[in-house]
């Protein structure tokens, strides 16, 4: 594992001191391989191609996220800072990276959307999103307070990137671990209220033309902006909870409200019958 991080470190490094004049261009590849960008692009763009597809990469998405951050808690959870600091492992990185290359999960999990479209749940009971949702958070909790019980920090790396970081306005506040958690436990919550609502009921049966899908998703993008922003407070408390209710809401707008609001819209009227 520290042979893979190194090599991110190593890599990473490259594109900042070889092609600066990138620097932009990664950006953009950075924010499109950001597992944010599973839930707010890949997901509207594979549901409006493919009910299915687009389900299958939410459901892969959040438990892709959630595996991740527990995985890193197991794997990272003891190391100390003597070992970071030691190690190396941030004097070899540049002040201003962001992301290694061995912490996007993005094409990954949009691959096994597509892959495991047949096998993931599509439509259950209202209480078995809720269930789920609430599996997530209780799971996490647990082991949370079971390692930091033990004595494990689990917020070193928090604690490092503020201090060391060039611009501590860098260590975004949804960067926190339990932010991941908040988005995948409201996801899919919201998942199963979209499936439950009227809106959904009325369109799940409807036919969309692709110029209907290309307006969904053109609508869906102008909504993003507003919503994503919603919420970001120094308080992190607060944070957390804006971010469980508009991850929950986003659901709810790809599959439900938007193509209802599209078809309502789109919808011809028969022609009037003439009588004879």
């Amino acid at each position: 594992m520290e042979s893979a991080m190194s090599a991110g470190i190593a890599v990473a490094e490259a594109l900042q001191n070889q092609l600066p004049w990138l620097e932009n261009v990664w950006l953009w590849v950075n924010f499109l391989g950001d597992p944010k960008s599973l839930f707010l692009f890949y997901f509207p763009a594979a549901y409006y191609a493919s009910r299915r597809v687009g389900i299958a990469v939410l459901w892969i998405s959040l438990i892709a996220e959630w595996l991740n951050l527990v995985f890193k808690w197991l794997l990272f959870g003891d190391r100390p800072f003597w070992w970071v600091h030691e190690s190396g492992y941030y004097s070899q990185a540049p002040a201003q990276v962001h992301q290694f290359p061995s912490s996007c999960e993005t094409g990954p999990g949009a691959v096994l959307g597509w892959l495991m479209a047949p096998q993931v749940p599509m439509e259950r009971e209202l209480s078995f999103y809720g269930l789920t949702s609430l599996a997530l958070l209780l799971g996490t909790s647990l082991i949370y307070w079971t390692l930091f019980t033990l004595g494990l920090d689990l917020s070193w790396s928090i604690s490092l990137a503020s201090k060391w970081c060039e611009r501590p306005e860098w260590v975004h506040v949804d960067t926190r671990p339990f932010a991941s958690l908040s988005r995948d436990s409201g996801s899919a919550l919201g998942l199963g209220i979209a499936l439950h609502s009227p809106c959904y009921a009325q369109v799940r049966r409807a036919y969309l033309g692709n110029g209907q899908k290309i307006a969904c998703f053109v609508l869906a993008m102008g909504l993003l902006g507003p919503l994503d922003w919603l919420g970001y407070t120094p308080q992190i408390s607060i944070f957390y909870i804006v971010n469980f209710l508009k991850y929950t809401l986003w659901p709810c707008l790809v599959l439900a409200l938007v193509p209802w609001v599209v078809h309502m819209f789109s919808a011809q009227e028969a022609p009037p019958i003439r009588s004879s």
